[in-house]
């Protein structure tokens, strides 16, 4: 489980271009914490969970993977931002591509 809430921190940290240090200040703990969290060697429990959940603007469950429908939700978001912050750089190909898979045409 420490593995799955250490990615699922770094991919939110990724998606909104937070560093470790930014997320520790915001969530109003240690950075050394954060980096455990982060390596996966420490999972956070209790009010620190809750910290970094609000911090990174999910649910606690999100981080824990306890509700699959609700992840869902959160990764078709995760998956449109990453779309949508990318679209400029996307060649008209690979734009076409994507929409060819997105509408089940291939």
């Amino acid at each position: 489980m420490a593995g799955s809430v250490a990615s699922r921190i770094t991919e939110q940290l990724f998606i909104k271009k937070m560093t470790q240090k930014e997320l520790a200040h915001k969530a109003e703990i240690t950075e050394s914490a954060v980096s455990h969290y982060v390596k996966g060697d420490r999972i956070p429990r209790g009010v620190n969970l809750i910290k970094i959940a609000n911090a990174l603007d999910v649910t606690t469950d999100y981080l824990l993977d306890q509700n699959g429908e609700s992840n869902k939700k959160s990764d078709f978001k995760v998956v449109k931002t990453l779309i949508a912050r990318n679209a400029a750089h996307m060649t008209k190909e690979e734009k076409v591509e994507l929409m060819s898979i997105l509408i089940g045409d291939e």
